[in-house]
């Protein structure tokens, strides 16, 4: 039986770290076997682009974009297919949403040359299950401050975050796949939501 695939997306400050360790913890108890990673990152490569991206000198927007891409398909082809063909669940912080988001709403960027770029590195390969952990961007910035020190990415403005919640909320509506979490909730309540989307994919990787 082949693995399935989670993403987790959102601004900065809406609790994807705790909700990924709840998403591990439900699995564990599930007896399913699965692998956590993130983008960028995930393998040598990815993380030596990472760094570079979140706390390197001055990139360009194009730069960033393709260097994104470029940890995207090592991670792909690295660490997330092999996984899922082995039947394991692969939960990873961000993907290729989060693109569209940040490169495409944020920096403005057009979608078309995003779009391009998803066709040849993933081609149809999509997440399973997309949870959007959504907050206004002012909740979520107040958050992230309480994190310390910013960086390249964390440090952009109000309206720059704002583009990425929008684009977001935009991606979520033209595919079945995302599951919009209301972040504002108490916890307990965003973790019941997760819960049931968990709960649903599962009874459907077994069906």
């Amino acid at each position: 039986m082949m693995g399935r695939f989670i993403t987790i997306e959102g601004i900065e400050g809406v609790g994807k770290t705790t909700n990924i360790e709840f998403v591990k913890n439900w699995l564990s108890q599930q007896d399913i076997e699965f692998i956590t990673t993130r983008e960028p990152g995930g393998t040598e490569l990815g993380e030596q682009l990472r760094e570079l991206l979140l706390h390197g000198g001055q990139v360009s927007s194009q730069a960033e974009l393709l260097m994104m891409f470029a940890s995207r398909a090592q991670h792909l082809e690295q660490v997330i297919k092999p996984a899922i063909a082995q039947g394991k669940w692969v939960i990873c912080d961000r993907f290729t949403d989060s693109t569209y988001a940040y490169q495409g709403g944020g920096r403005q960027m057009p979608t078309q040359a995003i779009a391009e770029l998803e066709h040849l590195v993933h081609g149809d390969f999509q997440p399973s299950l997309t949870l959007l952990l959504d907050a206004p961007v002012e909740i979520g910035r107040a958050r992230a401050a309480k994190r310390g020190a910013a960086d390249r990415i964390e440090a952009e403005d109000l309206a720059f975050f704002n583009r990425v919640r929008d684009m977001f909320l935009k991606r979520a509506a033209q595919a079945k796949r995302f599951a919009v979490i209301d972040a504002t909730q108490p916890l307990q309540a965003v973790q019941s939501d997760i819960q049931t989307c968990l709960e649903a994919l599962n009874a459907e990787a077994q069906s």
